[in-house]
């Protein structure tokens, strides 16, 4: 009985054994992990090669994976069908499901959190923390200050902030894009069809200006996307002083038509409604967050898009590799700050509304956007672009032009480097020449 004892404790011993060796632990992230100034820049990484994946692949399963909860926070209704929560959303669900995870008991939500209030938006974390979120998700800039407080206060979760620029080394990061490169895109459709139409007058619904460079920053894109199409174009903004209101985006896109008869309406700013009042007004727009063409098919010509999807599977796959662990998130991230583009596949223009659209605005999009992606060529370094079209094919001019706002102020000299991304990201503070604030 003894020796049967003895035989069977070291069987046991051996097969423990041989189970550890086959969950030895992974090798370290390859990446590493970003400097984390926590300054507006927010130049602290890049993100992973393969922006659909980062980290030790292996996918938690079972009960891990059935119990990870992502939350998020809303600035608008999760219900909306067009612009800046509608496509977070649709984001977020995307990537649940390509991860495996069930949007409709898996997703946490807490919407219409008005992202002024840093009580409300602490208490929509509190509520989210109480319900067991791994990771929590705020999509707007306001949402700042307390994810970043919450962050200290609950080591345990995960927090993510977007269009911000604060962050920690361990669970809190920030992620944004290279929209302005989208911007320029949609302004290429703008110009063009301006110049089909003979009038040089383009208007711009700004949620603000020259308060934020990420607003700044897509004015100036824009606008030098016009101007390649059409160098005698103005482009007249009119600034709203918040990121989204029906009735004052409304009110705005119509003092744009009927101060400066404008023929195309771009936007930054959360709903369609610049795109239904070009549509009510019977001239064009270029909208922002959401392909609008549904909204306003008889007006709307193409716009500047999120594929937020793309950010959202590799933070939360980074989320669920940190095996309950948050504070290995910053670290599987490969840094504190996500900032990807068009080569990523993480903003581009929306597909062009052929019934409206200029002839030849597809061909020339299609010419510049692989421009950007192969990184020949950036909307920011002072190479400014002219088209023609031969033939039916699309010859690209690059002109060597100084870059000046519009004080007549030299930004880059004509052959120097490009403006720097802490600048497009942080502190630009000017619109560039043919950029009027009405």
């Amino acid at each position: 009985m003894k020796k049967k004892l003895l035989a069977l404790v070291m069987a046991m011993t051996m097969i423990l054994a041989l189970a550890a060796c086959g969950n030895a632990p992974a090798a370290p992230n390859a990446s590493g992990s970003g400097s984390g100034s926590g300054d507006p820049s927010g130049s602290t990484s890049q993100p992973p090669a393969d922006s659909s994946s980062t980290g030790d692949q292996s996918q938690p399963e079972g009960p891990e994976l059935d119990s990870f909860k992502v939350g998020a926070i809303y600035i608008n209704s999760q219900n909306d069908t067009a612009g800046y929560t509608y496509q977070h959303h649709n984001g977020i669900v995307n990537a649940m499901k390509e991860l495996g995870l069930d949007p409709e008991t898996q997703l946490l939500i807490v919407d219409n959190v008005d992202d002024s209030d840093d009580t409300a938006v602490a208490n929509a974390i509190d509520t989210l923390a109480g319900q067991d979120a791994n990771i929590i998700f705020g999509i707007s800039f306001g949402y700042i200050n307390a994810m970043d407080e919450k962050s200290a206060e609950y080591p345990d979760i995960i927090f993510s902030h977007g269009t911000g620029y604060m962050a920690n080394e361990t669970n809190f990061n920030n992620y944004f894009g290279r929209i302005y490169q989208a911007r320029y895109l949609t302004g290429i459709a703008a110009g063009l069809k301006s110049k089909e139409l003979g009038n040089n007058n383009i208007g711009y619904v700004a949620a603000w200006n020259l308060e934020y460079a990420e607003t700044c920053s897509g004015i100036n894109a824009f606008a030098l996307g016009v101007q390649s199409a059409n160098p005698d174009a103005t482009v007249y903004v009119n600034k709203i002083s918040t990121w989204g209101d029906e009735n004052l985006e409304r009110q705005a896109a119509q003092a744009l038509i009927d101060t400066y008869d404008c023929c195309v309406i771009g936007q930054h700013c959360d709903s369609a409604q610049p795109q239904l009042v070009a549509a009510e007004n019977k001239v064009f727009g270029c909208g922002y967050n959401s392909d609008m063409t549904d909204q306003a098919p008889t007006a709307h010509l193409t716009s500047a898009i999120w594929h937020w999807n793309v950010y959202y599977k590799t933070a939360i796959q980074a989320a669920m590799d940190c095996g309950g662990d948050a504070s290995k998130f910053v670290e599987n991230m490969g840094g504190n700050a996500y900032y990807a583009g068009l080569a990523e596949g993480f903003v581009d223009a929306s597909p062009l509304n052929a019934s409206t659209a200029a002839p030849y605005t597809d061909k020339i999009m299609n010419a510049v956007r692989e421009l950007m992606k192969s990184g020949k060529w950036d909307v920011f370094s002072g190479v400014k672009l002219s088209y023609e079209v031969k033939n039916g094919t699309v010859e690209i001019s690059r002109n060597s032009a100084d870059l000046e706002d519009n004080q007549g102020n030299v930004i880059v000299f004509a052959g120097e480097p490009s403006v720097d991304d802490s600048v497009i990201k942080g502190s630009m503070n000017y619109n560039v020449a043919g950029v009027v604030e009405g």
